[in-house]
């Protein structure tokens, strides 16, 4: 088992507790979990990255509670196993594009994937040394996707990545988040409102604030 989340349960500060149903993935599954604004789908991607510690419960990644680990080791042990494409891509405008891949890497102390043919099967090979800030919103997306790869993680979790797409964009992102999954053979959680996902990934679950 890649996964194990149970009988999670998180609250934000003056909100009430939200419970979250047990998830249970292989490496090479896929799960999208659906949900309306402010359900709570992101916090349980939040919570499962590790970025959020869970009111009770337990998720379990490779075999290892992550809500037992902190500091240094939950950040080096998320930069080796998870990838994480969140909605906005936060990507460092400092930095070029493929510099801002090799970040993952460093972070991670991974030498991880090729990098320029990491790029070039997202299409964006040509934008390696260009500034993230003349990137299309597209583009951008492609970047945040290769930089969530780049450390060929054990589970890739994406946060509505299709919001703004139009159907055939939003079909090819989905299309290519599922192929770059199956070529690590990595787990792939989607979290999103946006029901035309259900088109490609049956297998769902629905998170909805009581």
């Amino acid at each position: 088992m890649l996964l194990l989340s149970k009988d999670l349960k998180f609250a934000h500060p003056g909100q009430k507790i939200l419970q979250f149903p047990n998830i249970q993935l292989n490496a090479n599954d896929s799960l999208l979990v659906l949900g309306k604004s402010g359900s709570g789908k992101s916090t349980l991607l939040n919570l499962i990255a590790g970025l959020l510690s869970p009111l009770s419960g337990d998720i379990q990644i490779d075999g290892v509670s992550i809500s037992k680990l902190s500091g240094h080791a939950l950040d080096l042990f998320r930069g080796k196993n998870i990838g994480i494409v969140f909605q906005k891509p936060h990507l460092i405008s400092a930095l070029n594009v493929r510099q801002n891949l090799e970040l993952a890497h460093f972070f991670s102390k991974e030498k991880g994937q090729d990098l320029d043919g990491l790029l070039e099967e997202l299409g964006i090979k040509q934008k390696a040394k260009a500034s993230v800030l003349t990137l299309s919103e597209g583009e951008a997306q492609r970047v945040s996707i290769a930089r969530a790869l780049a450390n060929s993680p054990k589970l890739i979790l994406a946060d509505e990545p299709t919001s703004s797409l139009d159907d055939a964009h939003a079909e090819k992102v989905i299309q290519l988040l599922q192929a770059q999954a199956r070529k690590i053979g990595a787990a792939l959680i989607i979290v999103t409102h946006d029901q035309r996902v259900k088109n490609q990934i049956s297998n769902f679950i629905e998170v909805a604030s009581s």
